[in-house]
């Protein structure tokens, strides 16, 4: 695939009340797509569709909690109703936490696990029949930097996307010569409303950041990519140094990461 056109596309989108979602869900119409949004915040997706006009037949809502399964396949259901199809998926929603493994509750990494993993790889499980039937068509993940390295405090998201990482990388070959595309995106720290809605996490807990990126910035690099069938891509200079540190001396980042990040 040498370049991706968006025009008509019938996209599902996951995560769209703020942030990076926000901004994919606002560039995808632009660009002519047909848009199924979702998130669990019924209002946000209201004033998402109001941004445009209320443009019912190019941007259609389905509140609800991607960990959901009747959920993700109500999604699937109402995108195929709708649009007639799939073309492309974002799977952009997600949760973090930030805090000790230790101190923590199970609930908060199985709840993790539950929204950042299992919501992804299910929800396109469901989409994937209907993806073999379309036009160009690409499954798209927003990950992270972390799913490259573990960071201190927050290992229940580390290990969701470190997990979520190796699932792609393997359905990426299976769906090779199927023609559908596997679209990684690892942003670094994006300003979002994200750390608003830390999971279980006391709020005087801090995070360290590597590269903080605009969430309009994000989801215009994100749309880049899916355009020109990108395997994967790690989105600012912080994040790639990170990343590269840790292969190249992983030692060295320990001590770092010990000092800077606890």
């Amino acid at each position: 695939m040498s370049h991706r056109n968006l025009k008509d596309k019938r996209v599902l989108l996951t995560g769209a009340s703020s942030g990076i979602g926000w901004y994919l869900a606002s560039e995808l119409v632009r660009a002519g797509a047909y848009v199924v949004v979702t998130s669990r915040r019924e209002e946000r997706l209201q004033q998402l569709r109001k941004s445009f006009g209320n443009p019912r037949h190019r941007l259609i809502s389905v509140p609800g909690d991607i960990a959901d399964p009747e959920h993700r396949q109500n999604l699937v259901d109402t995108a195929v109703r709708e649009l007639g199809g799939i073309d492309l998926i974002f799977n952009n929603a997600g949760i973090g936490a930030v805090g000790s493994f230790e101190e923590a509750s199970p609930e908060r990494l199985r709840r993790i696990f539950e929204v950042d993993f299992f919501g992804v790889t299910e929800l396109t499980r469901l989409a994937l029949p209907h993806l073999h039937k379309g036009v160009d068509p690409a499954i798209c993940i927003v990950s992270s930097v972390l799913a490259h390295r573990g960071m201190p405090g927050k290992s229940e998201y580390c290990a969701a996307k470190f997990a979520l990482r190796g699932w792609t990388e393997s359905l990426r070959l299976e769906l090779k010569p199927s023609g559908i595309d596997v679209v990684t995106i690892s942003p670094s720290t994006t300003s979002s409303e994200f750390f608003d809605s830390l999971l279980d996490s006391d709020p005087i807990e801090k995070s360290v950041r590597f590269g903080i990126q605009s969430a309009e910035r994000v989801a215009h690099s994100i749309l880049g990519a899916v355009r020109k069938g990108r395997r994967e891509l790690i989105l600012s200079p912080g994040g790639k140094a990170l990343v590269w540190l840790s292969r190249l001396a992983p030692g060295l980042m320990d001590r770092l990461l010990l000092q800077y990040a606890m």
